[in-house]
């Protein structure tokens, strides 16, 4: 199924409607300003393993969440305050950047060492989701396992993911970039991927 919503003034009610499948645990295929991400409500643990077997990707490799805005990663991630000047500096924007989690965030979400890659993206729909949903989305890049690429058009994804992904939102084209990956543990900034956003 694809959902159009319009990309610079997201309607309303279809959101909602989204946000109502992702609360029963569907999977979904959204816009964000880098490349098409897979994703589901993070608190639905069986929708999170099944993008794993999607993904074909291991257990030990976690994926980034998005969140709102940066209160909405305080409750998601213990925020330094050298850190909290670097993100304000540079969210929302193409960037992930790796803190150490809070409880909130589930298990199968962290690393080894207890750390949560975080996003918010300067996209009107992924941040609309997640405003409406109340929750941070999972966030992963629409490929199977082989593809350079995240796939860019919704059609491409809906026919890549039959049968797996539950809808998927027409936003727009986008980058098909991914984005900078940072680590701000220690509060050194550590570049891990260049990707769109520029540090």
């Amino acid at each position: 199924m694809i959902i159009s919503i319009n990309e610079t003034n997201p309607q309303e009610r279809l959101l909602t409607k989204v946000a109502n499948l992702l609360k029963q645990g569907a999977i979904i295929a959204y816009p964000t300003d880098t490349q098409y991400g897979l994703g589901c409500d993070i608190t639905q643990k069986k929708s999170i393993e099944k993008i794993y077997k999607i993904k074909q990707r291991s257990l030990k490799t976690p994926f980034s969440i998005i969140c709102a805005d940066l209160t909405h990663i305080s409750e998601y991630a213990i925020i330094s305050n050298a850190a909290y000047r670097t993100l304000k500096r540079l969210l929302p924007g193409p960037f992930t950047f790796v803190l150490p989690g809070t409880r909130l965030v589930p298990q199968i979400m962290l690393t080894k060492r207890h750390e949560v890659g975080l996003r918010v993206p300067n996209h009107p729909i992924a941040i609309g989701l997640v405003k409406i949903l109340g929750r941070p989305l999972i966030n992963t890049s629409a490929k199977l396992d082989g593809m350079d690429l995240a796939l860019s058009q919704p059609q491409e994804i809906e026919a890549a993911f039959k049968g797996t992904v539950d809808a998927v939102i027409d936003g727009g084209p986008v980058p098909g970039e991914p984005s900078t990956l940072v680590s701000l543990i220690d509060d050194e900034p550590n570049i891990l991927r260049q990707g769109l956003g520029i540090f």
